[in-house]
């Protein structure tokens, strides 16, 4: 239950993040701040980290460099986070601007599940 919990669910979380980022792009395209250009190329990018991360999170050899590579993309991708409340009216129709507003914050969270995740000597 200790590795489900510490390993397995954000493992799960960023695998299917990841998939997400292929199967339904558009999403991910619109929260692209426009000042970075290269939605699709960004999206294609992050979506194949999440992937190569979720997975490497199971691997016990892989876990800490996977760790160290999903905190580094969680900072990569909080301007999104930022982008997406700072503009919620033009999110509407995803969430409500609160839950925009709490994505922010949450970023945290995840990036200290992930540090928690990467120091997990759990086996699976």
């Amino acid at each position: 239950m200790r590795f489900l919990l510490r390993t397995g669910l954000p493992a799960a979380l960023f695998l299917t993040s990841g998939v997400l980022h292929f199967a339904r792009p558009a999403l991910y395209l619109s929260i692209v701040p426009p000042q970075f250009g290269h939605a699709a190329a960004l999206v294609a990018i992050s979506g194949a980290a999440e992937i190569a991360g979720g997975i490497g999170l199971l691997v016990p050899a892989t876990r800490s460099a996977a760790g160290i590579g999903l905190i580094a993309l969680l900072l990569a991708v909080w301007p999104a986070n930022w982008y997406m409340a700072l503009a919620a009216d033009r999110f509407a129709d995803v969430a409500p601007a609160w839950v925009l507003w709490l994505r922010v914050p949450l970023q945290v969270l995840l990036v200290g599940w992930v540090a928690i995740a990467r120091a997990s000597d759990a086996p699976p």
